[in-house]
């Protein structure tokens, strides 16, 4: 896979490993984020034979992964994984996770989301795994570097890939025939904006040319993309950017395709509506795809587009990876990353990708003969790899800034939904994680 050189690159300046100084930040501070376990008590013994793994089994993928427990209880019968309904999204999984550091029982592994591990590494509350690597046969250098670099902090690794994705463009070709379109996606927001009412004109009442997901379905993540498109961003490093023309701009776009043009709509359930035909175009996760297959089956033809990118890259990585508490026993440690390795090696992140449209976190996967076979026959999947060299790392006000991915959602969700002027709302967003900034980050970075 070839790879991006901005993705190489990750962060300047202040990255991961920049962050020496916000390992004290307080646990008050972090509770501004519901997600603020102090890691407090003791070192949980327990079963060390058996691995309980809290999962939302992202992309639909709880049988998948009942197939990966069982591949790995057949290669170590001496080990039993206990597979847990941990929430239906990342969030409930933090939730949960931050109780359970607060005086309930531990898991093993747990999945956290691009915006969920970096709180728990700051806190100490999850495991630094490279010391563990060599016990566990981990090979770091066979995961997408990218990939593994996200979970990079103070010189040290949080995590390991998994259900990583990037954002691709679903459209409906039925209804893109319908409308005079050609079969693919469009080359720019603008021009989808000329596109917009002659889908209206095609889908009719109660259905839209395009949906957003909400506030709670990543918003804030689908629209990162579209938002550099524009030339804009939410920051620059630790500068926000909310109030820049650009950004603006692209807010005023997202307004006025709901409540002006109306052929836009903000749905809490994106992959559902477009695989039944409510919307006929969404950005969504890759990791969606699988699922919207199925709901599409029979029902219509679709179709799979890079993003929009003129002035840069349109779309941005994302998903989750698998870590470990750090108070649980060092057995239970070494067993749980035994079982992170064997799930997300190369034949198993295949397997797992085949499946659920997510990426491949192996180098060595690409050349698997199945995976190659399957990308062959499979297009669709296939887009969001070919589209990885053009994605770019995520802006610092979503990922590092504590609680931002709701905050700037639900500005942007009032945009949609009220009709709200796009300056105020993101002055709001503005006030909100400024003063986030300023209270736990700024006076804990490196002067």
């Amino acid at each position: 896979m070839s790879e991006s050189p901005s993705l190489n690159g990750r962060r300047p300046a202040l990255s991961r490993r920049g962050f020496l100084g916000l390992a004290g930040a307080t646990a008050a501070g972090l509770a501004l984020t519901a997600c603020a376990g102090t890691g407090g008590g003791d070192k949980q013994g327990g079963d060390a034979n058996t691995i309980t793994f809290w999962s939302n089994h992202p992309g639909t993928s709880k049988d998948l992964e009942l197939e990966l427990i069982n591949r790995f209880q057949a290669k170590y019968p001496d080990l039993k994984v206990n597979l847990v309904d941990a929430g239906k999204n990342y969030e409930e999984v933090s939730q949960k996770f931050n109780a359970a550091l607060s005086g309930g029982e531990l898991p093993d592994v747990v999945v956290l989301s691009d915006v969920w591990w970096f709180n728990y590494a700051l806190n100490g509350t999850i495991e630094p795994l490279d010391s563990h690597f060599g016990s566990a046969g981990v090979q770091l250098d066979d995961y997408v570097d990218s990939l593994a670099a996200d979970y990079l902090f103070n010189g040290k690794h949080y995590a390991l890939p998994y259900a990583r994705s990037t954002q691709i463009f679903y459209y409906n070709k039925d209804v893109w025939a319908k409308a005079g379109l050609p079969d693919r996606g469009p080359e720019s927001w603008a021009e989808f904006d000329e596109w917009g009412p002659k889908i209206q004109s095609v889908v009719g009442a109660d259905k839209w040319a395009h949906g957003w997901g909400d506030a709670k379905n990543y918003l804030a993540w689908t629209f990162q993309g579209p938002t550099w498109t524009f030339g804009g961003r939410y920051s620059d490093q630790w500068t926000l950017k909310f109030n820049d023309a650009n950004t603006i701009a692209a807010g005023n776009y997202l307004r006025d395709s709901i409540n002006v043009k109306k052929y836009a709509s903000i749905r809490p359930q994106i992959a559902t509506d477009f695989g039944t035909g409510i919307i006929a175009s969404t950005i969504a996760s890759t990791g969606d795809l699988k699922g919207i297959q199925k709901n599409a089956e029979g029902k219509l033809e679709f179709g799979t587009a890079f993003l929009p990118r003129p002035n840069g890259p349109g779309a941005t990585t994302g998903g989750a990876g698998l870590a470990i508490p750090s108070r649980i026993s060092d057995q239970r440690k070494a067993n749980a990353l035994k079982f992170i390795e064997f799930i997300t090696n190369a034949a198993n992140t295949a397997y797992f990708t085949q499946g659920t449209g997510y990426m491949p976190v192996r180098k060595s996967a690409l050349q698997d003969p199945s995976e190659l076979e399957f990308l062959t026959k499979n297009p669709k999947s296939k887009t969001a790899i070919d589209q990885l060299a053009l994605t770019r790392s995520q802006d610092y006000a979503r990922v590092f800034v504590p609680g931002a991915d709701q905050i700037i959602g639900t500005g942007m969700e009032q945009i949609g939904l009220q009709n709200r002027d796009v300056a105020q709302a993101f002055a709001d967003v503005t006030t909100q994680l400024q003063n986030i900034i300023d209270r736990q980050i700024t006076p804990k970075l490196p002067k």
